[in-house]
């Protein structure tokens, strides 16, 4: 158990911080995505509202087709990784980073 305590002791470390590092931060993600949406969503309102009353005039078909590449399964993975990669990056607790992440996202 000594030698098995001496093997993964360094690591330990890397691994609890990294853990506790990304879960703080998945928490802290979620609660600032809540409060983009929002304001995202008063934000349309208040375009509704105005579109309503005839001070503007929204092409929401020009708007989708700006939107919809962006949107793309591929698009999302892709920017998934380099949210990751960025997080990571230079960490050498990255794996317990990553599994603290995806905790405080869910408990966020």
């Amino acid at each position: 158990m000594d030698a098995l305590g001496q093997l993964i002791g360094p690591y330990l470390g890397q691994i609890t911080f990294g853990g506790l590092a990304g879960f703080f931060a998945g928490y802290a993600l979620k609660k600032i995505g809540k409060l983009a949406a929002l304001v995202l969503g008063l934000f349309f309102i208040g375009l509704q509202l105005l579109a309503y009353y005839g001070y503007v005039q929204i092409d929401w078909t020009r708007i989708q087709a700006s939107v919809d590449p962006l949107l793309g399964e591929e698009q999302l993975r892709s920017l998934w990784q380099k949210f990751l990669e960025v997080l990571t990056y230079n960490a050498p607790f990255a794996g317990g980073f990553v599994a603290g992440l995806v905790l405080g996202l869910k408990k966020g």
